[in-house]
């Protein structure tokens, strides 16, 4: 059993109830819900691993492959849209090299598009975990991600990211 899982378990019931909250503290202990973490919760439930599984795959906040230690979200809203949301989405995709719903392989960035942040007056808007950024061009969304593989590389040992280290 994960680490992390049990210490989570430990601070929860057992009852049906509890499974929600389990999943989402275990998510947020281990980054994103392997396959025999729900298992393991499964068993702690004492419920079938199908159970478990499937109010995982109902809720869009549960992960099962390991997510990056950033979330850029780009609105492909109306507004977003016309204001040219579809140039920041292509050159995201371009510079991290992955599509929609994918994370870079070194895990640095998880990259997704959203209906709507509902900041509609700054369209086109990005976000990068909880902080936006509007009224963007591609260019400034291409400094953005810079910045944050600079910050990455000052906190990595060697200085480099599979971003272009």
């Amino acid at each position: 059993m994960h680490p992390a899982l049990i210490e989570v378990l430990a601070r929860h019931g057992t009852d049906r109830s509890d499974l929600i909250p389990i999943l989402q503290d275990a998510q947020a202990a281990i980054g994103y819900l392997p396959t025999d973490v729900m298992a393991d919760v499964a068993r702690h439930l004492n419920v079938p691993e199908a159970a478990v599984k499937g109010v995982a795959s109902f809720y869009a906040q549960f992960y099962f492959e390991p997510q990056g230690r950033h979330r850029v979200r780009v609105c492909r809203g109306t507004a977003c849209h016309v204001r040219g949301s579809g140039q920041i989405r292509r050159l995201l995709e371009s510079k991290l090299k992955v599509k929609e719903g994918q994370t870079t392989p070194d895990l640095l960035f998880t990259y997704e598009t959203v209906a709507c942040v509902g900041c509609c007056a700054l369209s086109p808007v990005m976000m990068v975990d909880d902080k936006y950024f509007g009224r963007l061009t591609p260019e400034q969304a291409d400094a953005v991600i810079d910045d944050y593989i600079r910050q990455a590389r000052a906190e990595e040992p060697h200085g480099t990211t599979a971003l272009g280290g």
